[in-house]
């Protein structure tokens, strides 16, 4: 995206006016603005689901993608598969250059338990960035009451996108003020399918050998990668602090 379509002040204020809209009015000045330029990244959490659907509805036509890892529950798998019959769309896979037992052969096995960090690069990030480099906003699901490290997410925010030099891109964040109760009761309001894991304690549901149930009282991503010093995976920080 030309930086001159926007500039910081702009997007301050837009962010500002969001946190009292409705997600299909954030949605719609998205799609009158960026069209198809725009697309939905998906990892099938609740507040994803919850974009997709309100987008599709309203009928505002983004493309939306996942990171397949080669690692995903087949429950998420599935779920793909649910959601996407009935919203009426295909969300596209965006696979790792290597396969996972590729990645075991060059860099040893379970690279997850050894360097989970350079895992996730390999396995989400480096997709995402090629991604990325085709559009002029990504749409997420992020909210702030996820964890800690989420608490500062605006609605609107600019990087810069330096992987691919000189652009800059928008990260659309329609949810950042909404609650996990609010979230859920959209997604039984409109029998949205879920995760079935989530009935089993998963809070938050990524990689299989990397996701783990618990409690009512711990932060939602408290399950990813236990025993390491990690919140994320990278997707939401590769690109630095917006601008």
């Amino acid at each position: 995206m030309e930086t001159s379509l926007f500039d910081r002040e702009e997007i301050r204020r837009k962010s500002a006016e969001f946190e009292t809209a409705e997600p299909t009015e954030i949605l719609g000045w998205c799609w009158e603005k960026f069209g198809q330029r725009a697309a939905v990244g998906t990892s099938f959490q609740g507040a994803g689901l919850v974009v997709l659907h309100a987008a599709r509805t309203a009928g505002y036509l983004f493309p939306a993608f996942t990171l397949d890892t080669g690692l995903l529950f087949p429950e998420t798998l599935e779920l793909k598969s649910q959601v996407e019959a009935k919203l009426g769309l295909s969300i596209e896979s965006l696979h790792p250059e290597q396969s996972v037992d590729e990645q075991a052969a060059e860099q040893g096995p379970e690279l997850w338990k050894s360097r989970p960090d350079l895992c996730c690069t390999l396995r989400k990030v480096l997709p995402l960035q090629k991604k990325l480099g085709e559009l002029d906003v990504w749409i997420t699901g992020l909210r702030r009451q996820q964890s800690e490290d989420r608490e500062k997410v605006q609605i609107v925010e600019l990087y810069k996108f330096d992987v691919l030099r000189d652009r800059h891109i928008l990260k659309l964040n329609p949810l950042a003020n909404w609650t996990r109760d609010r979230v859920q009761a959209y997604l039984r309001e409109h029998e949205i399918p879920i995760n079935p894991l989530a009935s089993r304690g998963y809070r938050s549901i990524g990689c299989v050998p990397c996701t783990r149930p618990v409690g009512e009282d711990d932060s939602e991503r408290a399950g990813r990668w236990t025993g390491f010093d990690k919140s994320e995976c990278g997707i939401h920080t590769f690109l630095g602090e917006s601008i």
